[in-house]
């Protein structure tokens, strides 16, 4: 044990680990999928799940119990009375009495039958409000809480790079200010309520080679630390997050699994990070079986613990059997074993698993409660972006509607990859969601009473096939008005259009949707189009030009309050107030692409490849229109902060929310930096002919980047400052300067920049 870094551990801890056994310390550090069976829920999971038997795996005990709930369509009850009864066995009849960490997925709320399905992380970005996401969160860990689980696998963290990545619909942004700032938020939540979150997937996952699952990531050190690692060290340092999931990535050839530079010198010893790390799925052997760079199991299990990694999931493919062979020629690897398994006993002591519990299991749940509700809608709301609008937006009581489009009546259309419905209830037709999600389509014809509402499908969301276009155009030729409702399906590894290995080569919405669409506007009916998918699509032909449609609204999978979100956007009785999280791509031949980008990195004159998008990050209309004035900001010192305050008017007839979007350009630096970066945002709601002052404190460190001797530093100079609607638009703006010496960040440096809202002032129009 000499020689070995030990985290600091309690009495109690340290008395437990000198009495195990090393097959009870290796049981520590390995979970058991219990349910697991033929369903493809994770990659390569058929190939990789060990046929250890339950009670053979549990003699010694067990880390972590995979998905109990979220594997199959249990029902909550009776699995809670399970799970209660097994966590009374292994305390009981394991000779050490230490019960199992129970993890589940809960990214679109707990992914368990019938749980309540919120919108998806993309959604939390449009929304650009952390406190929502936070009592979002909150809500999602007191269910988990009641179901006696005490781990969950989310947020996820990567920072948007391609939206060709199947993964995008789990992402928040491709700003790290937004994904870091709600990404923590989402971590406050969960863990207020006793359950601990877990941030994926660190770190780099969705840089990949053309957005391509599990490819290579080919990334210099100045992104990796300026636009990736943010977010996560923002939850690590100021959420106070208790577990870290591993990517799956290689960085220029290195396996972040076997990566100690990144799970331990960078996470541990720099960041402070005291939780634990678990393997993503099958990571480990991944590193014998994809990287190639273990020549076995038990090599693979060493080059992870000694990297950082403390627990195996799901199971114990390479930590058990491997591992203890592997330990038996090599006895000097046991302190990683040591290390990993104080750190499991800390993390289980502080969720109360080496207490007695004599409590009971809950007689009955309620996991779709009416507070989950009016949360999911107000998350709904809050997501939708308008993305064009010539005035026939908020409809006006149409006397006939033309429904149509393959989402307009399909509940599986609202919701995202890892929701328990399109994750788990796919493999088993038949079975009811357990809860309500009104389609588009009941959503509208109970919002819309007086309407005679036609629907037709016109294509489905995959095939080519445009045999149904005509009744669709025949629909919308009769009626008063037609919307359109195309986009995705959320599925795994082949099944729907994005999700978990869903990744594509083009950005055309999938199957004979844009002949639809061209079709519908063709007929000269007043036409919306409502674009719900988990990933930006190159929409721009409906936005602009001859094929144009009246108004475009995007919706990222908003769950199961997202048809009656929509329709109350349709018809006025709400108002739309998201702003895109991502910028909206002209093609999937200008990807990558970032709004944080040089000024070589977008349109010049030395090129013919235009890559501006067809809306640019922050975008978004409203039913009412602002007016940002009078920016005034203070110059700085490198090491102090930024004092920044806008005036903001509803300049229009209906109350409606800005999102008030601060952003900077560093003129001159010693690397080249972006032409234009979020450094804070606020929503702000206002009444017609109201006014607010909207005032930032930035500390100058959101302006530090990693110079050219690799380390993060903010530099004198002049910067650009602006508001706007969108990272694009500078409709008020100044200059500031920052003063003094280069300051280079330390432990201690601030990163998050709080802003305060000064009290409204109502001003005549």
């Amino acid at each position: 044990m000499s020689g070995v870094n030990l985290p600091a551990v309690s009495e109690r801890v340290q008395s437990l680990h000198a009495q195990m056994t090393l097959d009870e310390k290796l049981a520590q550090l390995v979970g058991y999928w219990v349910d697991q069976g033929d369903e493809v829920v994770a990659p390569m999971a058929g190939e990789m799940v060990t046929s250890t038997g339950y009670e053979e795996a549990t003699a010694h005990g067990i880390g972590h119990l995979t998905r109990v709930y979220g594997t199959r369509p249990v029902d909550p009850v009776e699995r809670a009375q399970w799970l209660w009864d097994e966590q009374r066995r292994l305390r009981e009849r394991s000779r050490l009495g230490i019960g199992a960490i129970v993890h589940e997925e809960c990214l679109t709320g707990l992914a368990a039958w019938k749980a309540a399905t919120l919108p998806t992380p993309l959604a939390w970005g449009a929304a650009f409000d952390p406190e929502l996401t936070e009592q979002v969160a909150a809500a999602i860990g007191r269910s988990m809480h009641e179901l006696g689980i005490h781990q969950g696998l989310a947020p996820v963290l990567d920072v948007v790079t391609d939206p060709r990545w199947g993964r995008v619909d789990e992402c928040i942004a491709e700003d790290p200010y937004v994904v870091g700032t709600i990404g923590t938020a989402y971590v406050r939540g969960l863990q207020s309520a006793g359950v601990h979150a877990t941030l994926k997937h660190f770190a780099g996952y969705s840089a990949s080679q053309a957005g391509r699952n599990h490819a290579p990531v080919h990334m210099g050190r100045r992104r990796l630390q300026d636009v990736v690692l943010p977010p996560f060290e923002m939850a690590v340092r100021d959420g106070g997050v208790r577990s870290v999931m591993n990517s799956y990535a290689e960085i220029d050839g290195v396996p972040v699994a076997s990566d100690p530079e990144l799970l331990t010198a960078l996470l541990r010893e720099e960041w402070g990070f005291d939780g634990t790390v678990v393997a993503d799925y099958f990571a480990v052997a991944f590193l014998h079986a994809l990287h190639g760079v273990a020549g076995d199991l038990g090599e693979a299990a060493a080059l992870a613990l000694r990297a950082g990694i403390d627990i195996e999931l799901p199971t114990g493919d390479a930590f058990v059997a491997p591992l203890r062979e592997r330990l038996a020629a090599h006895p000097e690897e046991m302190g990683d074993v040591d290390r990993a398994v104080l750190r499991v006993l800390s993390q289980k002591e502080e969720l109360g698993l080496l207490d007695d519990d004599l409590s009971s299991p809950p007689a009955r749940v309620d996991l779709d409660t009416a507070e989950m509700r009016e949360l999911a809608r107000r998350a709904a709301e809050e997501s939708l972006v308008l993305l064009s609008n010539d005035g026939m937006l908020p409809l006006e009581a149409p006397r006939t509607l033309a429904l149509i489009g393959p989402n307009a009546d399909a509940a599986e259309a609202l919701m995202g990859c890892y929701s328990f419905a399109n994750h788990v209830l796919a493999h088993h037709p038949g079975t009811p969601l357990g809860f309500e999600i009104p389609t588009i389509a009941e959503a509208l014809r109970t919002e819309l009473p007086q309407a005679s509402i036609v629907v037709e499908r016109g294509c489905d969301v995959e095939d080519p096939d445009p045999s149904g276009i005509p009744a669709a155009v025949e629909a919308a030729a009769r009626a008063d008005v037609a919307v359109v409702v195309v986009g995705d399906r959320a599925g795994l590894f082949g099944r729907g259009t994005v999700g978990e290995g869903n990744d594509v080569d083009d950005l055309e919405l999938p199957g004979a949707q844009r002949a639809l669409v061209e079709a519908v506007v063709a007929t000269g009916t007043p036409t919306v189009v409502v674009v719900v998918s988990g990933r930006p699509y190159a929409i721009g032909f409906m936005l602009d030009g001859p094929s144009a449609a009246g108004a475009v609204i995007q919706a990222f999978f908003p769950g199961e309050e997202g048809g009656p979100a929509i329709a109350r956007v349709l018809s006025g009785s709400a108002a739309p107030s998201g702003r895109l999280p991502v910028s909206l791509p002209r093609s999937a031949g200008a990807q990558p692409y970032t709004y944080l980008h040089p000024v070589l990195g977008g349109p010049t004159e030395i090129t013919s490849a235009d890559n501006t998008p067809a809306r640019p990050f922050g975008f978004g209309l409203a039913y009412t229109t602002f007016a940002r004035e009078d920016l005034e900001a203070s110059d700085a010192a490198t090491d102090g902060t930024v004092v920044a305050s806008v005036r903001v008017t509803n300049t229009g007839e209906r109350s409606g929310t800005d999102v008030v979007q601060l952003y900077a350009r560093d003129v001159s630096a010693s690397v080249t930096r972006p032409v234009a970066q979020l450094l804070a945002y606020q929503r702000v709601t206002l009444a017609p002919g109201e006014s607010a002052t909207v005032t930032f404190d930035v500390p100058a460190t959101r302006l530090a980047f990693t110079g050219r001797d690799g380390r993060r530093i903010v530099e004198p100079g002049t910067v650009e400052l602006w508001v706007g609607a969108s990272c694009a638009d500078r409709e008020t703006e100044t200059r500031i300067e920052l003063t003094g010496p280069i300051h280079a960040l330390t432990a201690d440096s601030a990163r998050v920049a709080t802003a305060t809202i000064a009290p409204l002032v109502r001003e005549p129009r």
